[in-house]
């Protein structure tokens, strides 16, 4: 704040002295002008004589010969003029400067504070509205208010039978298309997607067993887990060494140990766990709502300095993740599904170890667990993102037509921003109608089961709905307000334009 009062007495004074400045401009123009009118004046003297020696000269009979330039001593002197004590002159005054490095900000706001006390310049007050004109004020009053200020929606009955349409469309795609995990046409080929992708990975990595495997799929995992080796990767309770953990860690599965061990988390969580894992040598798990780290085999990261280190152990994370996408090459090999890596942030989950559900009365991170379980992996949640990104697209074509068709706008004015006010409730409606689809087909067909009800939810339809709701209630508080992260985005984009042009 002390940085931003210095700039604006800065440019305070600045414009002081550019007013200094054309005022100077103006008493030069003003000096030029009254030497040009003297010149003139003299010029004019100087013919009027000249007319009046030849006329006194004629009238004598004088016969002026050009060639004949001798003169009287008499008439030489009376036309020697002495030209040093002649003075014209148009007095200006010098302008004043700061003195001062511009390199050293301290000083240079020490000279600009004296200039201000001698010069009588007020630097108290809101600089901005002397430093703009009033057309200047109304430009920047004008976009404030309708690009950086919160603004409450003003939707018709169109808008939200649109954004009601969409969200319905998403909804019905979600229930008939998606279901259970690894069952609906589009979680299968989120299945056959992602298995395809690590089979790509592989061949790209030198994996040759493509043409001889009875199940390349099988074959292509084990391949990555091969190359891409971690000291995290234990599956039991109550085995010993490199599988197990020796009682430690309560109901580790095979089927669990990607969800309680946090290292297989595929967002920042998981990279962080997995560094710190393979550094020392431990392994970080998720039981009964506690973080539980145990020691592992000694474990070398490749990389003779520690950024190398740092490198290897993210492509370990990256290729083992790849490896488990997919489920293990044991499940692979059979006619199970097997369950992948967790969605990212899911295995948080792990830590609302409260509430009791079902008939087994088990807290909501061990449903959590159970579902994972089930399939209700990183696959599935590829699937689950289609009916969201269905309801958002739609909603934002509906939007943009309308914009055209109906309101009669130009193109350049129908980009859905999200800064729109109309819009964002659309698609807050929008992504609220999926939500009341999924939520009330979930209740209708898990029969009051809760493992079932969140295996048929969509989270991430749940997730988005939540974000935009949370949104749509800051905009209803703060209506009218300065929304800052709008100016922020504004300044940054004006910043780099500068740069740019400079």
């Amino acid at each position: 704040m002390e940085r931003f009062k210095d700039a604006t007495d800065a440019l305070l004074v600045q414009q002081h002295q550019q007013s200094g400045a054309q005022r100077k401009l103006g008493e030069v123009r003003s000096g030029i002008e009254s030497l040009t009118d003297l010149r003139s004046d003299n010029l004019d003297a100087l013919d009027d004589l000249d007319a009046q020696l030849e006329a006194l000269m004629a009238g004598e009979g004088i016969d002026f010969d050009i060639g004949n330039l001798t003169l009287e001593r008499e008439v030489e002197a009376a036309l020697q003029v002495d030209t040093g004590s002649i003075e014209a002159s148009h007095q200006i005054s010098l302008l004043e400067v700061i003195e001062g490095d511009s390199a050293d900000w301290a000083h240079y706001m020490l000279s600009v504070r004296g200039y201000a006390e001698q010069n009588g310049v007020d630097l108290n007050g809101d600089p901005f509205i002397r430093l703009m004109t009033e057309s200047q004020r109304i430009v920047v009053e004008k976009r404030i208010d309708e690009d950086l200020t919160y603004k409450a929606a003003n939707c018709d009955k169109y808008d939200y039978m649109l954004a009601g349409t969409c969200g319905m469309i998403a909804g019905l795609v979600d229930v008939l298309f998606v279901g259970l995990p690894g069952t609906g046409s589009i979680g299968k080929g989120a299945d056959q997607a992602v298995d395809n992708a690590v089979m790509g990975l592989a061949k790209i990595l030198g994996w040759k067993g493509g043409l001889k495997a009875s199940n390349k799929k099988a074959s292509a995992i084990a391949f990555l887990e091969g190359k891409f080796k971690v000291n995290y990767d234990q599956t039991h309770t109550n085995k010993t060494g490199s599988t197990g953990t020796d009682g430690k860690v309560r109901n580790l599965l095979p089927t669990n140990h990607h969800i309680k061990n946090l290292a297989h988390s595929p967002d920042l969580i998981g990279l962080f766990f997995s560094i710190v894992n393979q550094f020392n040598s431990t392994s970080t798990f998720v039981s009964d709502g506690r973080l539980i780290t145990i020691d592992t085999e000694t474990f070398e990261l490749k990389g003779g300095s520690f950024p190398a280190k740092i490198f290897a152990g993210f492509c370990n994370w990256l290729g083992h993740l790849a490896s488990d996408m997919a489920g293990s090459s044991g499940s692979a090999g059979n006619s199970r599904r097997g369950t992948g890596i967790p969605m990212p942030f899911y295995s948080m989950l792990q830590f609302l170890d409260f509430g009791s559900f079902g008939q087994h009365r088990d807290t909501f991170a061990k449903v959590a667990v159970k579902v994972f379980e089930q399939g209700y992996d990183m696959r599935h949640g590829i699937a689950l993102a289609v009916p969201v990104l269905i309801a958002e697209l739609l909603t934002r074509l509906t939007w943009t037509f309308k914009q055209r068709v109906y309101h009669k706008k130009e193109w350049k004015d129908c980009v859905p921003t999200a800064n729109n006010p109309e819009l964002r409730r659309m698609l807050l409606v929008a992504h609220g109608t999926l939500c009341v689809v999924d939520g009330v087909d979930a209740g209708l067909r898990s029969g009051g089961d809760i493992v079932q009800f969140m295996l048929r939810s969509n989270v991430l339809a749940w997730a988005r709905f939540g974000t935009l709701a949370v949104k749509e209630l800051r905009v209803w508080y703060k209506a009218g307000g300065l929304d800052i992260d709008a100016a922020n985005e504004h300044l940054d984009a004006e910043y780099k334009r500068l740069l740019k042009s400079g």
